[in-house]
């Protein structure tokens, strides 16, 4: 048995109720014994060897911050491109400054074109958004360069657009998209179900071992940046699940990782269903035996709805969008109920992407019938993303035990432009309304989606608890959370939703010993404060790890 470890602090703040006024966690073989104070502490320290890391004591500790829903391999595969967002973004080696006018976005490009040294290296390009850059389909990146391989890749992820150049490198032509859905190659646009067509040329680039290998290295960088000690990969094996798997277990599953990933299966591929679905899950109940220590599958899997939110994508119910375009499915309706029937059947937590009121509607239409069904208690059924939603449909989820991840930076950069373009002020100002189910006592949890956010809890938990968006409005001030809610989401109800809350998510005995540190108290900082805390660094199973200087910069 290892000697204990006590590492005192200013203050530790536990997330278990009656636990105040503690400073100190004792930890032993990468687990908490006890966290109190070195009085309350004396029993154990007087039993055995120990020794006191004063290291934090000018410091905060808390629970270790938990993203339920990022992506690992869509992040390895978009970090190494270029980014030209609308937002400015944060990334521990760099920040990429803000563009947001499509004649920016364009001398962008153009200057990216410039620099790059081979004249038909492909160059791929991520964070376009239409409403503020414009159009930049197949005619504009032609105006850009006809010749080399342009990618420019949506913010949402679920569209590229291309140029004369990549479609011609990538053998796209119309006999081979043939009527392929969701594909409009006279504008070089792939979207929902039709990128996957596109997917499928781009992946012996884009999945090349030592490209997606360096990817995964920065997305340990993005992930130890924001603090986490957990992070949930929903929908593991979206490109190629025994590539993918390779690489995550060589780059990710060792000591220099200082988080695990709690591994969400896909459960079926969009579009229409195209297997028997005891067969896909057949292959889902398998993926538990490739657990490793950091690495690990359990009784969960993610399912499609509609489709992206920041494409405007999604199903709304009337009055629709303003201008009149409609959403889009990802999964056809009565597939997703035949997946979700089968995996519900079988006891799994069932995740499933929803973006819009008419999705909502959908999703909880099937978890009602499959409630008559075939009745469960704690089941985990779980709306990932929550873009829009009335009051009506939060109270129908706490009666069905519906869980909620929410994806609050929706908030943050679209409500200002969608309540002018897109859906209205009403139900813009509304999007995640999150205050709603917490009052409605549904365990509610805040992700990134990394990229579609940044991978900073931290900053989500700001949002949740201020509502400002980025251009500085108060939105729906009735739906924010309190700091200790905003705290409770990135930390134990996080725990709560992946079903791992008896090991992670608050400092009590018999848990991982797992926290981040903060140089301020986030109680003393308060909502407005929250996303300006720094973090010192974090422990994993009882390991220190540093945050480098640079997660300091402003």
């Amino acid at each position: 048995m290892s000697d204990i470890t006590v590492f005192t602090a200013r203050k530790v703040i536990t997330m278990n109720p009656g636990s105040a006024g503690a400073n100190a966690v004792a930890v032993r073989d990468g687990h908490v014994v006890e966290a109190g104070t070195l009085e309350t502490l004396r029993p154990w320290l007087d039993a055995y060897s120990h020794r006191i890391d004063d290291r934090f004591e000018d410091c905060v500790i808390l629970p270790g911050l938990i993203d339920p829903h990022l992506h690992p391999s869509m992040a390895a595969v978009l970090l190494p491109m270029h980014f030209v967002t609308a937002m400015e973004w944060r990334l521990p080696w760099a920040t990429s400054e803000p563009v947001r006018t499509p004649e920016g976005f364009r001398d962008r490009l153009r200057q990216i074109d410039a620099q790059m040294q081979l004249p038909d290296e492909p160059m791929f390009v991520w964070g376009y958004h239409h409403l503020w850059h414009g159009p930049i389909r197949r005619a504009e990146l032609n105006a850009i360069n006809p010749d080399r391989p342009i990618v420019c890749w949506h913010r949402s992820f679920h569209e590229i657009y291309m140029n004369n150049g990549a479609l011609n490198w990538l053998g796209l032509t119309p006999s081979v998209v043939g009527n392929a859905q969701q594909v409009d190659l006279a504008n070089g646009h792939f979207y929902e179900s039709g990128k996957a067509l596109a997917i499928q040329r781009l992946n012996p680039y884009l999945l090349e071992p030592t490209r997606f290998c360096e990817g995964l290295e920065q997305l340990r960088e993005v992930v130890h940046f924001g603090g986490h000690t957990t992070i949930g990969d929903m929908a593991t094996g979206v490109f190629d699940l025994e590539m993918e798997w390779q690489a995550l277990t060589e780059v990710l599953d060792n000591d220099s990782t200082p988080f695990r990933v709690e591994c969400i299966a896909r459960g079926a591929p969009l579009g229409t269903l195209s297997h028997e679905p005891a067969k896909l899950r057949a292959a889902v109940d398998a993926m538990p035996a490739r657990n490793t220590r950091r690495l690990r599958f359990a009784n969960r899997v993610k399912l499609f709805a509609d489709g992206a939110f920041f494409s405007q994508l999604a199903q709304m119910k009337p009055p629709g969008y303003i201008g009149g375009h409609h959403g889009e499915w990802m999964m056809a309706p009565e597939a997703l109920e035949a997946m979700a029937r089968e995996y519900w059947n079988a006891g799994y937590r069932v995740h499933v992407h929803t973006t819009g009121d008419l999705g909502l509607d959908l999703v909880l239409d099937i978890l009602e019938r499959l409630q008559v069904e075939r009745p469960r208690f704690n089941h985990g059924f779980t709306i990932e993303h929550f873009g829009f939603s009335t009051p009506e449909q939060v109270d129908r989820m706490a009666q069905l035990g519906a869980q909620v991840s929410s994806n609050i930076y929706y908030m943050y950069e679209l409500s200002h432009m969608y309540a002018k373009q897109g859906i209205g002020y009403e139900r813009a100002s509304h999007m995640a309304r999150i205050g709603a189910c917490v009052r409605a006592g549904i365990p509610t949890t805040l992700h990134s989606d990394f990229t579609m956010a940044p991978a900073l809890p931290l900053n989500s938990a700001w949002i949740a608890a201020n509502r400002i968006n980025c251009e500085g409005e108060l939105m729906a001030p009735d739906e924010r959370l309190t700091v200790e809610q905003a705290l409770r989401a990135v930390t134990i109800d996080a725990a709560r939703v992946l079903n791992i809350a008896d090991e992670v998510g608050s400092l009590r005995a018999g848990k991982y010993a797992d926290f981040t540190v903060l140089d301020a108290d986030p109680f003393d900082a308060g909502a407005s404060g929250l996303k300006d805390l720094r973090i010192v660094a974090t422990v994993f199973e009882g390991q220190v790890h540093e945050i480098g200087a640079s997660a300091f910069a402003p």
